[in-house]
């Protein structure tokens, strides 16, 4: 038998797939590839590396769907389907609106694919696949499944080893997806299981791709207490909770931490009222302490901001910016806010008639990524994809760059961060100049 994964990227069959340079390992279709029964061929296909081909002869489709990816995906689908291929569709976007996807797969699968994944193998095997799969939520990887990292082609990613240790948070963020997927809670593996993966590989540079490496402050102490030995180097995501835990700081250093993803979202209080961030909220000051205890640990962050809410104005978008430079981050990302379906954000906007191409705004073929899908209060949805826009542009411009790196605590802190700020600000800087259409600045 033969299984073929695909990972959609973004974009559709009339425009051409987009590429993305900055990509990471497809470390969910790893773990599928090593779930998947003995005597099974795998072959995995990862869009942003290699075309898609329905014509190349499979027995099963099985393909992981993103909201952002959702359109085409479909298309994918769709053509294995009209080849008489079956199709089964699972992930993140599956769980959330299953009866949309069902329209497009020969079975859906809700929730972890790894409690029912061998199942649909046997059953698409046996000629009886079902049309509804239910999975419970489960921690990543049970029983020290090492995803079939084989598979990937190696020089096509970033140069990070991906794993995970949880799944899930436990803050009740009002635009947070994951936050309803796996239903508040926090799942995380035995340490010692991803102990024996990380020295199952050869790379000493890691990401952990954790929706919040430290939701659960106890656990997280212990995964790093066991990475001290190991002598790694890695990055995550974390919430901002972490400096006022000063154990948890200093073993975050001591573990080989580099730096997190850090959703700061915004400067506003109102704002972060109404996302309902309280983590953020408490004792609230701009942040100020918050940077000081990150810059003292000499840890480079990844600052995360979302545009949009409803006190914000372009104004305060771009302050959100200048902001950002001052504070010399090694990285930052200017999201605008999208309402994902399931969120409590999405029910209040289609509430407040607010959103944009009848609410399913990833399907309408006007709709373009990164592109506000809503109308907000304060400007209008075309001033907030501009305002976003603008921000990305002024980040990464050439003195942007340069004013953020000379800063000895963090970016200069040592050669190998400094190397690192080096790399990746140049990469980033050209994937958001394509992705708006841009090329090095130029039209």
């Amino acid at each position: 038998m033969q299984v073929t994964l695909i990972k959609p990227t973004m974009g559709r069959l009339t425009e051409g797939p987009f590429v993305d340079q900055a990509r990471m390992e497809p470390l969910g279709l790893g773990v599928l590839a090593a779930l998947t029964p003995a005597g099974v061929d795998v072959r995995l296909v990862d869009e942003r590396v290699d075309p898609v081909d329905p014509d190349e002869p499979t027995d099963l489709v099985a393909i992981t769907v993103e909201t952002f990816t959702a359109r085409r995906a479909y298309e994918i689908a769709d053509e294995y389907r009209a080849r008489g291929v079956p199709v089964v569709v699972g992930g993140m976007h599956a769980t959330l609106v299953p009866d949309e996807v069902a329209g497009h797969a020969d079975a859906v699968c809700t929730g972890d694919a790894e409690g029912v994944w061998a199942r649909v193998v046997i059953d698409a095997h046996d000629g009886r696949l079902r049309p509804r799969y239910d999975a419970a939520s489960v921690a990543p990887q049970g029983g020290g499944v090492v995803p079939r990292r084989d598979l990937y082609h190696r020089n096509a990613y970033l140069p990070l080893t991906l794993l995970q240790f949880g799944r899930g948070c436990r803050f009740r963020c009002e635009y947070c997806a994951v936050g309803e997927y796996f239903g508040h809670r926090h799942l995380a593996r035995p340490v010692a299981e991803v102990v024996a993966e990380i020295r199952d590989q050869t790379r000493r540079n890691l990401f952990f791709v954790d929706d919040n490496l430290i939701a659960d402050h106890a656990a997280a102490k212990e995964l790093l207490r066991a990475l001290v030995p190991l002598r790694v180097r890695w990055v995550s995501q974390a919430s901002v909770d972490q400096v006022r835990d000063p154990e948890l700081m200093d073993l975050l250093v001591e573990s080989g931490c580099l730096g997190n993803v850090i959703g700061f979202e915004s400067l506003d209080l109102d704002n972060l009222r109404q996302m309902r961030k309280g983590q953020n909220l408490r004792g609230f000051d701009r942040y100020a302490d918050v940077v000081a205890t990150l810059r003292d640990h000499r840890l480079q962050t990844w600052a995360a901001f979302l545009l949009g809410y409803d006190h914000e104005t372009t104004e305060s978008t771009l302050a959100t910016c200048e902001w950002a430079i001052e504070n010399r981050f090694t990285f930052a990302a200017f999201n605008i806010l999208m309402p994902y379906p399931g969120t409590a954000l999405y029910a209040r906007l289609r509430e407040e008639g607010r959103l944009l191409y009848d609410g399913r705004w990833w399907l309408h073929p006007d709709y373009r990524f990164n592109h506000a899908a809503f109308r907000p209060v304060r400007m209008s949805a075309d001033e907030l994809t501009e305002a976003a826009w603008a921000c990305r542009r002024r980040w990464n411009s050439a003195g942007s760059i340069v004013y953020r790196l000379l800063d000895p605590k963090t970016n200069l802190a040592s050669p190998f961060r400094a190397a690192l700020y080096l790399l990746y600000n140049p990469l980033y800087r050209r994937e958001a100049f394509k992705r708006q259409g841009l090329l090095l600045g130029l039209r």
